[in-house]
Protein backbone atom coordinates (compact mmCIF):
# COMPACT_ATOMS: atom_id res chain seq x y z
CA UNK A 1 0.00 0.00 0.00
CA UNK A 2 1.05 3.22 -1.46
CA UNK A 3 -0.23 5.99 1.77
CA UNK A 4 -3.19 4.95 4.22
CA UNK A 5 -6.44 5.69 3.56
CA UNK A 6 -6.35 8.99 5.63
CA UNK A 7 -3.27 10.64 3.21
CA UNK A 8 -4.58 9.16 0.50
CA UNK A 9 -7.72 11.65 0.79
CA UNK A 10 -6.08 14.10 2.56
CA UNK A 11 -3.21 14.53 0.29
CA UNK A 12 -6.59 14.29 -2.84
CA UNK A 13 -7.74 18.04 -1.05
CA UNK A 14 -4.70 19.70 -1.20
CA UNK A 15 -4.35 18.58 -4.81
CA UNK A 16 -8.33 19.72 -4.87
CA UNK A 17 -8.01 23.19 -3.30
CA UNK A 18 -4.31 24.15 -5.44
CA UNK A 19 -6.69 23.43 -8.92
CA UNK A 20 -9.36 25.83 -7.55
CA UNK A 21 -6.79 28.24 -6.39
CA UNK A 22 -5.32 27.84 -10.20
CA UNK A 23 -9.38 28.50 -11.60
CA UNK A 24 -9.10 31.68 -9.36
CA UNK A 25 -6.08 33.54 -9.48
CA UNK A 26 -7.37 36.02 -12.10
CA UNK A 27 -10.27 38.05 -12.46
CA UNK A 28 -12.04 35.08 -14.22
CA UNK A 29 -12.57 31.94 -13.42
CA UNK A 30 -10.20 29.66 -15.98
CA UNK A 31 -12.10 27.02 -17.11
CA UNK A 32 -9.32 24.38 -17.65
CA UNK A 33 -7.92 24.35 -14.21
CA UNK A 34 -11.92 24.30 -13.17
CA UNK A 35 -12.81 21.65 -15.18
CA UNK A 36 -9.77 19.58 -13.90
CA UNK A 37 -11.26 21.06 -10.08
CA UNK A 38 -14.67 19.56 -10.72
CA UNK A 39 -13.92 15.79 -12.47
CA UNK A 40 -11.21 15.81 -9.56
CA UNK A 41 -13.98 16.45 -7.26
CA UNK A 42 -16.50 14.33 -8.44
CA UNK A 43 -13.95 11.40 -8.54
CA UNK A 44 -13.48 12.26 -4.92
CA UNK A 45 -16.77 11.65 -4.19
CA UNK A 46 -17.41 9.13 -5.87
CA UNK A 47 -14.36 6.92 -3.91
CA UNK A 48 -15.88 8.05 -0.29
CA UNK A 49 -19.35 7.15 -1.63
CA UNK A 50 -19.29 4.02 -3.30
CA UNK A 51 -15.66 2.44 -1.83
CA UNK A 52 -14.89 3.73 1.99
CA UNK A 53 -18.15 4.29 3.39
CA UNK A 54 -19.59 1.38 2.31
CA UNK A 55 -16.28 -0.95 3.31
CA UNK A 56 -16.30 1.02 6.89
CA UNK A 57 -20.06 0.11 7.03
CA UNK A 58 -19.86 -3.76 6.48
CA UNK A 59 -17.07 -3.52 8.62
CA UNK A 60 -18.94 -1.97 11.40
CA UNK A 61 -21.91 -4.97 11.12
CA UNK A 62 -23.96 -2.40 8.95
CA UNK A 63 -23.78 0.27 11.10
CA UNK A 64 -22.98 3.59 9.39
CA UNK A 65 -20.05 5.73 10.53
CA UNK A 66 -20.36 8.28 12.02
CA UNK A 67 -20.69 11.72 10.29
CA UNK A 68 -21.79 9.73 7.34
CA UNK A 69 -25.37 11.25 7.14
CA UNK A 70 -23.30 14.89 7.32
CA UNK A 71 -21.24 13.66 4.72
CA UNK A 72 -23.84 12.19 2.27
CA UNK A 73 -25.56 16.05 2.62
CA UNK A 74 -22.04 17.83 1.81
CA UNK A 75 -21.80 15.44 -1.13
CA UNK A 76 -25.17 16.13 -2.47
CA UNK A 77 -24.61 20.06 -2.07
CA UNK A 78 -21.29 20.08 -3.66
CA UNK A 79 -22.24 17.65 -6.70
CA UNK A 80 -25.18 20.62 -6.74
CA UNK A 81 -22.72 22.89 -7.24
CA UNK A 82 -20.75 21.56 -9.79
CA UNK A 83 -23.78 21.05 -12.40
CA UNK A 84 -23.95 25.07 -13.70
CA UNK A 85 -21.00 27.23 -15.18
CA UNK A 86 -18.89 28.41 -12.26
CA UNK A 87 -19.45 31.90 -11.00
CA UNK A 88 -17.76 33.59 -8.02
CA UNK A 89 -20.81 32.86 -5.69
CA UNK A 90 -20.86 29.14 -6.55
CA UNK A 91 -16.77 29.27 -6.13
CA UNK A 92 -17.07 31.00 -2.59
CA UNK A 93 -19.69 28.70 -1.75
CA UNK A 94 -17.69 25.24 -2.45
CA UNK A 95 -15.01 27.14 -0.51
CA UNK A 96 -16.82 27.38 2.12
CA UNK A 97 -18.67 24.04 2.01
CA UNK A 98 -14.96 22.43 1.55
CA UNK A 99 -13.51 23.78 4.34
CA UNK A 100 -16.07 22.53 7.27
CA UNK A 101 -15.71 19.09 5.41
CA UNK A 102 -12.52 18.47 5.41
CA UNK A 103 -11.55 19.13 9.02
CA UNK A 104 -14.78 16.77 9.48
CA UNK A 105 -13.06 14.19 7.44
CA UNK A 106 -9.06 14.21 7.94
CA UNK A 107 -7.22 13.74 11.13
CA UNK A 108 -6.56 11.46 13.40
CA UNK A 109 -10.10 11.95 14.83
CA UNK A 110 -11.75 12.07 11.18
CA UNK A 111 -14.00 10.16 9.42
CA UNK A 112 -10.83 8.69 7.13
CA UNK A 113 -9.05 7.68 10.08
CA UNK A 114 -12.28 6.16 11.63
CA UNK A 115 -13.15 3.97 8.91
CA UNK A 116 -9.16 2.95 8.71
CA UNK A 117 -9.56 1.76 12.72
CA UNK A 118 -12.81 -0.01 11.72
CA UNK A 119 -11.64 -1.61 8.63
CA UNK A 120 -8.86 -2.91 10.22
CA UNK A 121 -6.44 -5.45 8.37
CA UNK A 122 -8.77 -4.85 4.91
CA UNK A 123 -7.47 -0.67 5.00
CA UNK A 124 -5.06 -1.53 2.76
CA UNK A 125 -6.55 -2.98 0.48
CA UNK A 126 -9.58 -0.23 0.69
CA UNK A 127 -6.61 2.44 -0.34
CA UNK A 128 -5.43 0.04 -2.87
CA UNK A 129 -9.30 -0.04 -4.77
CA UNK A 130 -9.30 3.85 -4.03
CA UNK A 131 -6.18 4.68 -6.33
CA UNK A 132 -7.51 2.44 -8.90
CA UNK A 133 -10.78 3.75 -8.93
CA UNK A 134 -11.38 5.65 -11.99
CA UNK A 135 -11.70 8.87 -13.38
CA UNK A 136 -15.61 10.12 -13.20
CA UNK A 137 -16.96 11.68 -16.55
CA UNK A 138 -18.47 15.11 -16.00
CA UNK A 139 -21.26 16.34 -18.27
CA UNK A 140 -21.44 19.52 -19.56
CA UNK A 141 -22.70 22.26 -17.38
CA UNK A 142 -26.30 22.99 -17.38
CA UNK A 143 -27.63 26.58 -16.51
CA UNK A 144 -31.06 25.49 -18.21
CA UNK A 145 -33.85 26.60 -16.70
CA UNK A 146 -34.76 25.36 -12.38
CA UNK A 147 -30.98 24.62 -12.33
CA UNK A 148 -30.38 27.23 -10.00
CA UNK A 149 -34.00 26.56 -7.71
CA UNK A 150 -32.28 22.71 -7.54
CA UNK A 151 -28.84 23.99 -6.44
CA UNK A 152 -30.92 26.12 -4.13
CA UNK A 153 -32.57 23.35 -2.24
CA UNK A 154 -29.77 21.46 -2.59
CA UNK A 155 -28.02 23.65 -0.28
CA UNK A 156 -31.00 24.07 2.36
CA UNK A 157 -31.34 20.35 2.52
CA UNK A 158 -27.43 20.11 3.95
CA UNK A 159 -28.19 23.55 5.98
CA UNK A 160 -25.84 26.03 3.26
CA UNK A 161 -27.02 29.16 1.50
CA UNK A 162 -25.90 30.40 -2.07
CA UNK A 163 -22.67 32.87 -1.28
CA UNK A 164 -23.74 36.41 -2.35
Amino acid sequence: MAASIDEYLTRDHRRLEALLDAATRGDAIELAPYAEFRRGLLRHIAIEEKVLLPAAERARGGVPVESAGRLRLDHGAIAALLVPSPTAAIVATLRRILIGHDLVEEGPDGVYAGCERALGAEASAIADAMARHPDVKASSHNDGPGVVAAVERALVRAGYTLAP
